[in-house]
C-alpha cells in the first residue's frame, strides 16, 4: 500500500538582513511626517531595501515602485509593518507577472490603513499607553528612578513585538493572498472593492482632519438662524469636503504645494477675521 504525502510549501520569509533593515527603518515613519504625503516618504525609506532587491537591474521598474510608495500613507505606526510586508510581497508578484495590475498595490495599502489604525489606536493609545503611564506614575510617586524605564519598557514590548511579527505575517500572508487571488481570478474584484474602501477612508479622514465650520448667525423675524446647523442638515461636513475639492482642483492645475499652503493661510486668515469660518 502506497501512502501519498503532500509536502507543505515553506512559509515565505524575507532575507534576514533585509528583514532587520525594514524592521528598524519602520521606526522612522513619523520622522518625515508632512501634510502632503503624511508618512509616505518614510514608508518608501522602510521598504527600499526590498525594492532594490526585487528590481535589481531594472532601473525603470525601481523608479516606478519608488513613486508608488511615496504616495500618501498615514496610519498608526506600530501595525504599519503588516502593510509593508504585504506590499513587498505584492511587488515581488508584480515583478514576476508582467500582467499584474500595479494599481492594486496602492489600493491594498489604502484599504488597510483604516482597519489597522482602528486596532492600533485602541490597543496602543487606549490601553498600552494608559497602562504604561499608570505603572510609571506609581513608581514616580514613590520617588523611584525606575519610573521612566517602566514607562518605556511596558509600552515598547508590545510595540516591538507588533512590528516584528507584523512584518513577518504581512509578508507571508501577502504571498498567500497573491497566490490565491491570482489562481481564482478575483484580483479585479479586490481592486474594485479596495478602491471603494480607500475612498471611504479618505472621506472619513476629510471629515475628521479638516475641521472647518461657519460661526455665522442671523436673527430673522425674531428667530435665530445658525448657518452651521442648516449646513449640517443639508450635508454633514459640507465645508470640509468643499474645501478639499477646491484644493484638489487647484493642485490639478499644477500649483506648487507651498503656494497652495500660502493661499490657504491667506484666505483662511481673511475669512476668519470676518467671522465667516472657524
Amino acid at each position: 500500500m502506497t501512502v501519498t504525502t503532500h509536502d507543505t510549501p515553506p512559509t515565505p520569509q524575507l532575507p534576514k538582513k533585509e528583514f532587520r533593515s525594514i524592521f528598524w527603518r519602520s521606526f522612522s515613519l513619523l520622522g518625515s511626517f508632512n501634510f502632503q504625503r503624511f508618512q509616505g516618504l518614510a514608508f518608501l525609506f522602510a521598504v527600499l531595501p526590498s525594492l532594490k532587491r526585487i528590481y535589481r537591474g531594472d532601473d525603470d521598474g525601481l523608479k516606478d515602485a519608488m513613486r508608488r510608495h511615496m504616495e500618501t500613507f498615514n496610519m498608526t505606526v506600530a501595525p504599519a509593518p503588516v502593510v509593508m510586508g504585504a506590499a513587498i510581497a505584492m511587488e515581488e508578484r508584480a515583478k514576476a507577472d508582467p500582467n499584474f495590475d500595479r494599481t492594486t498595490i496602492s489600493a491594498f495599502k489604502v484599504s488597510l490603513m483604516g482597519p489597522l489604525s482602528g486596532i492600533g489606536d485602541t490597543f496602543f493609545w487606549g490601553i498600552f499607553r494608559i497602562l504604561a503611564c499608570s505603572l510609571a506614575i506609581g513608581f514616580a510617586e514613590g520617588g523611584s528612578w525606575l519610573a521612566p524605564f517602566v514607562l518605556l519598557v511596558v509600552f515598547n514590548i508590545p510595540n516591538f513585538a507588533t512590528r516584528y511579527y507584523g512584518l513577518k505575517i504581512g509578508y507571508s500572508q501577502g504571498q498567500g493572498i497573491m497566490r490565491s487571488m491570482g489562481s481564482s481570478g478575483s484580483m479585479q474584484l479586490f481592486t474594485f472593492c479596495a478602491g471603494i474602501v480607500g475612498a471611504m477612508a479618505m472621506g472619513s479622514m476629510i471629515a475628521f482632519w479638516v475641521p472647518i465650520s461657519s460661526p455665522l448667525e442671523f436673527t430673522i423675524n425674531g428667530s435665530e438662524f445658525i448657518v452651521q446647523d442648516y449646513l449640517n442638515q443639508i450635508f454633514p461636513a459640507l465645508l470640509p469636503i468643499a474645501f478639499t475639492l477646491v484644493i484638489l482642483w487647484i493642485a490639478r492645475k499644477r500649483f506648487n504645494p507651498m503656494a497652495i499652503i500660502g493661499i490657504v493661510m491667506a484666505v483662511g486668515f481673511v475669512l476668519g477675521v470676518f467671522g465667516i469660518i472657524a
